[in-house]
């Protein structure tokens, strides 16, 4: 079979799973002929990506989360403003997934959480098998547990996880642990995507902290911590390209620019592990056996911090005070249920993405009318379309 990746390009997670499926898929005889990953003017693809990566790769303008000022937590009235002037640029970008989802001979659209490619299977209704993956689909599963957050943030993070998915043949929820799936919302519980050379680390207990922040503003919180504990070694990933490739502040603190090789070599020999509640790096924590300190940058982040903290995986804070992360790695026993779940996701993904989609129009044609916030739309449409002809004839 062909797959045809659509990837949402923040952070590295998305980026990561696109890497082991397509692994995946090769060694069990199937094709990915292309790979489109959304872009903007503060994201950079990383080098990981292009280098182990192996179908062609195409970029594509798609929306973006803009940070506070401070560079920490994600900025809602900044980000919506700033998509909304960008509309014209994305409806662009809708085209042109479209036209790649015809041209590429695909018999499959895998899509990685981007809302783009889920608003181009509402316009446009392509016929090639739209697959969702992203562990931001439970967040629909009727038995999702929520943190106590603000009531709006979550309402949006909800509407947005439907948004990317419109159209979808399936959802696949990756999940930190074993759940059963929610048909009526078409989701299926899947295991995390780990890459291959995480499962082949052997993990060991070294003298350090490793770390990793998305919005490179809370490396202020880092050095704070820093000066008033300066023989504890800290060697932290962040994303701010203007700087070398690893910035020592002195002999005790490094921060490096994303290499996932290094970072995953240096993951294996922490002692316990820092970041801000991205889903694939705490999986990687998980599976290591790592304490793990989680400092939410957004509402999808303080779920998955939530949810991670449910599964014994560690501890959430509002800022990178390490001191509560070595007290708890002092009495930290790693879940080893996470492994044998995490081994699981090959046969699980391939039972589903091989499976009939002889039946997939009146999926899509059922996903469709089950949108609420779409329903009446398309009955206007439907009216208009009925009712013109009858007009025109009047005249």
């Amino acid at each position: 079979m062909k797959f045809l990746f659509i990837v949402q390009g923040e952070g590295r997670g998305h980026l990561t799973q696109a890497i082991t499926l397509e692994e995946i898929l090769r060694r069990n005889g199937h094709e990915v002929v292309e790979v489109l990953v959304g872009k903007s003017s503060s994201r950079r693809l990383p080098g990981f990506f292009n280098r182990n990566i192996h179908a062609p790769v195409k970029r594509f303008v798609s929306p973006n989360f803009l940070p506070t000022p401070a560079n920490k937590r994600v900025s809602l009235m900044r980000s919506v403003a700033y998509n909304l002037v960008k509309l014209p640029v994305y409806i662009n970008s809708i085209n042109y997934i479209r036209q790649r989802i015809e041209a590429s001979g695909a018999d499959r659209v895998i899509n990685f959480y981007e809302l783009l490619t889920g608003l181009t299977y509402f316009l446009f209704r392509p016929s090639v098998p739209q697959i969702c993956i992203g562990h931001q689909y439970l967040f629909l599963h009727k038995s999702f547990e929520f943190p106590k957050a603000d009531k709006v943030s979550l309402a949006l993070l909800k509407f947005f996880t439907v948004l990317t998915s419109l159209g979808a043949k399936e959802r696949l929820a990756l999940s930190f642990r074993y759940m059963k799936d929610d048909p009526q919302n078409n989701i299926r519980v899947i295991p995390p995507l780990l890459r291959k050379e995480v499962t082949l680390h052997e993990p060991y207990s070294g003298d350090y902290i490793h770390g990793y922040m998305v919005n490179a503003g809370f490396s202020e919180n880092v050095m704070k911590w820093h000066r008033q504990h300066p023989r504890i070694s800290l060697r932290f990933f962040w994303d701010k390209w203007e700087e070398e490739p690893v910035k020592r502040v002195d002999n005790t603190l490094s921060f490096y620019q994303l290499d996932d090789v290094e970072f995953l070599r240096q993951m294996a020999g922490c002692k316990a592990y820092a970041s801000t509640a991205g889903f694939e790096s705490v999986c990687e924590a998980m599976y290591l056996g790592k304490p793990i300190l989680m400092v939410p940058a957004h509402i999808e982040q303080d779920c998955n911090a939530y949810d991670a903290e449910k599964s014994g995986a560690g501890i959430i804070s509002s800022d990178f005070n390490l001191q509560q992360l070595l007290e708890f790695a002092k009495d930290y026993h790693p879940n080893r249920d996470f492994v044998y779940w995490v081994r699981g996701a090959e046969y699980t993904l391939l039972n589903l993405l091989e499976s009939d989609s002889s039946n997939y129009q009146q999926v899509l044609f059922n996903e469709m009318q089950n949108i609420f916030m779409f329903r009446s739309l398309d009955c206007l449409m439907v009216s208009l379309t009925i009712c013109m002809p009858k007009a025109l004839r009047k005249k």
